[in-house]
């Protein structure tokens, strides 16, 4: 199958890449970063589809950004980036899309109170976490609540600009799905970690600072009280839910929108990530500041059993051997990888198949 991989150079596109490669597909990769060809670009992203058969979408712009002024940057790369490849498509006939989804679009995670059930805290008070209050309380009756897993039907609550894009991409791929019979599958990637994470940038994820912060022979700052629960997966079982969800496409999915949570079914702590990247890298222990950031959510974790039940992934990578990778300076991307991220869309893949 041959695949145009947008981003395809990045963290989780370059795994994606290898992974297609492995498994005989002809990706071919599309990227801003690599040779400055930008999917809101029609010319060029016209040209890249020439002879696809599928389409994986992992371009973006991610994290949280600085302030609110990021905000137009956000709506441009993620929003209109993916109206521009949408209407290509449409264009060239090409109907199977993949999506790069994000937890992110559910806001908090699942809670339940003693008394009332299920319920969705909002937004912690600024008083709250200043005071050291981290846990969501029931908005009935301020109970203390047990967090749980976070199923695809779950409510969308995007909490911040980044997570308001990344509900709007999957709106606008439902909407190309039910106008041009097409197919979509949006995996929910939770927190992805692994070889080729990006360091040291305003738009890393926590264990790329974490990593970066021993790599100096500092100690890891753990924001809050370190009790934050995430679903840390690696990046390799990422690209192999990937893979497996664009065969899945081109195996006749009936048309229309889907979407997955992508977890390693393993809920740690921020502070379990801490500890198990200072072990591995031989660095100093984590140290809790109490610090905290508006718009962070306090537990989010997944439940993946529909990707499991339907399409059948299973991640493979513990979290303990998983963490002791980037520790090790792994690289992210083989040879080959390398040596396609550098080609544009010639109509042969010089290192996949014919």
């Amino acid at each position: 199958m041959r695949v145009l991989m947008t981003g395809g150079a990045g963290f989780i596109g370059s795994h994606i890449v290898a992974e297609l490669i492995g498994r005989g597909h002809d990706p071919v990769v599309f990227d801003l970063a690599e040779d400055g060809r930008d999917v809101r670009d029609p010319g060029a992203v016209r040209e890249a589809l020439a002879g696809v058969e599928a389409v994986c979408h992992q371009a973006a712009k991610v994290g949280l950004g600085k302030d609110f002024g990021d905000a137009p940057g956000y709506v441009s790369a993620n929003d209109l980036g993916t109206a521009v490849l949408l209407a290509q498509m449409a264009e060239a006939g090409v109907r199977d899309l993949l999506l790069a989804g994000s937890m992110v679009v559910y806001g908090e995670g699942r809670y339940e109170c003693p008394a009332h059930a299920v319920v969705r805290p909002g937004p912690r008070e600024e008083a709250d976490l200043a005071a050291g209050r981290f846990e969501p309380r029931c908005p009935h009756c301020g109970a203390d609540l047990a967090p749980g897993l976070v199923a695809e039907d779950a409510p969308m609550d995007p909490r911040n600009v980044y997570a308001t894009t990344k509900l709007a991409q999957e709106h606008l791929a439902a909407s190309w799905a039910r106008a041009t019979g097409g197919r979509v599958i949006s995996l929910r990637y939770h927190n992805v970690y692994g070889p080729g994470m990006p360091r040291d940038t305003p738009y890393a994820g926590v264990a790329a600072l974490f990593r970066s912060s021993l790599a100096r022979g500092e100690a890891p700052r753990v924001f809050e009280d370190g009790g934050q629960r995430r679903d840390f997966v690696h990046v390799r079982d990422v690209a192999g839910a990937n893979v497996v969800a664009l065969e899945a496409l081109a195996q006749q999915t009936p048309p229309g929108f889907t979407a997955y949570n992508v977890g390693s079914g393993d809920p740690r702590t921020v502070g379990d990530m801490a500890r198990a990247l200072a072990a591995a890298c031989a660095g100093p222990d984590p140290v809790v500041t109490g610090e905290y950031r508006l718009g962070d959510v306090r537990h989010i974790t997944a439940d993946s059993a529909r990707l499991r039940r339907e399409l059948g992934w299973r991640p493979a990578v513990p979290f303990t051997a998983g963490m002791a990778e980037p520790a090790a300076g792994a690289q992210s991307r083989t040879p080959e990888v390398t040596e396609l991220v550098r080609r544009p869309n010639t109509g042969r893949n010089p290192v996949g198949t014919p």
